[in-house]
C-alpha cells in the first residue's frame, strides 16, 4: 500500500507512455465508462428531467469529491501545505471538476451551456487524459495512486459526456456557443495568470510535457507566444467543428422526417 500511495516515492520503474500496461489499464477505464454511459443513459431516457439530472448530481459529487482527497492527500505525501497551488483545476480535463457541478446544479441558459461544454470537452478529455497522459504514464508505474486517480477522473468526465448525449440531454443551442467560448477563454485567461505567477504549465499553454500538445510545439519551435495561441485555436476550433456536426446531424434528420411526412 505505500508503494501504490507513493510515500517516499515510487520505487518501481514506470512501464512508460504507450507501453501495453498503460493502453490496457486505459482501455479498461474507458470500456467501463462507455458501457455505464450507455447503460445508465439508456434507462434515463424515458425518464424526466429530475430523474436524469440525478445522474450528473451524483457524478458532480464523486468526481469533486476524489480530486479533494487527491490533493489533500498530495500535500499530506510532499509535507508541503501550498501543494494545492499546482493542483488548480485549471487543464482542459479538471475543468470539468467546476463544470459538471454547474451542469448538475444549475438552472436555465446557463446549465445549458454547462451541459454543452461537459458534452464536447468530457470526452475529448477523457480521452487525452488517459490515451494521451505522457506527463503522468512517463513518470509514474500504471498502477499507482496518482495514475488511479487521474484516470477515474477522467473516466467520470467521460462518462458525464457520453450520459448528456445518450440520456437525450443535449442541448447545443447556437445562442449558448458565446457562453461556452466564455468559459474557455476564461480558463484560459486564468491559466495564463496561474502560468506566470507559479512558474507552470497549466492547461499546457507553456509546453507540451510529453503529451500530443508536443506536437504543436515542435510545428512553431517552442516559440513563447505562437505556441499558447495555437493550443487555443485548436479549442476554439475542436468546439466549432463539435457544434457543425451536431447542426449538420439535426438539421439531416429534420429533412428525413420532413420526407417521411411527405
Amino acid at each position: 500500500m505505500k508503494e501504490f500511495f507513493g510515500w517516499g516515492g515510487y520505487s518501481r520503474d514506470a512501464e512508460g507512455f504507450l507501453s501495453w500496461q498503460h493502453l490496457l489499464f486505459v482501455t479498461g477505464l474507458m470500456a467501463v465508462m462507455v458501457a455505464l454511459a450507455v447503460l445508465v443513459g439508456r434507462r434515463s431516457r424515458t425518464k424526466d428531467d429530475r430523474q436524469k439530472n440525478r445522474v450528473l448530481m451524483v457524478a458532480a459529487i464523486l468526481i469533486d469529491s476524489i480530486e479533494l482527497f487527491k490533493i489533500v492527500f498530495l500535500c499530506l505525501r510532499s509535507q508541503d501545505a501550498m501543494t494545492w497551488l499546482y493542483e488548480l483545476p485549471l487543464f482542459l480535463c479538471s475543468i470539468q471538476l467546476i463544470a459538471i457541478p454547474i451542469a448538475a446544479f444549475s438552472k436555465g441558459r446557463i446549465k445549458q451551456a454547462a451541459l454543452d461544454f461537459v458534452l464536447i470537452f468530457g470526452i475529448l478529455g477523457a480521452i487525452l487524459g488517459t490515451y494521451g497522459a505522457g506527463n503522468n504514464y512517463g513518470s509514474y508505474p500504471v498502477l499507482c495512486f496518482d495514475n488511479v486517480v487521474s484516470g477515474m477522473t477522467h473516466s467520470i468526465s467521460g462518462f458525464c459526456s457520453l450520459y448528456i448525449a445518450v440520456s437525450g440531454m443535449v442541448s447545443m443551442k447556437k445562442k449558448n456557443i458565446p457562453v461556452t467560448f466564455a468559459i474557455l477563454l476564461a480558463f484560459c485567461a486564468s491559466a495564463t495568470v496561474a502560468n506566470l505567477l507559479l512558474d507552470y504549465n497549466y492547461m499546457f499553454l507553456v509546453r507540451g510535457d510529453g503529451t500530443p500538445y508536443d506536437i504543436l510545439y515542435g510545428l512553431v519551435g517552442g516559440h513563447p507566444v505562437l505556441y499558447p495561441i495555437g493550443v487555443i485555436l485548436l479549442f476554439v476550433f475542436y468546439i466549432l467543428t463539435f457544434y457543425g456536426v451536431c447542426f449538420l446531424i439535426r438539421a439531416e434528420r429534420a429533412r428525413r422526417s420532413a420526407d417521411i411526412e411527405a
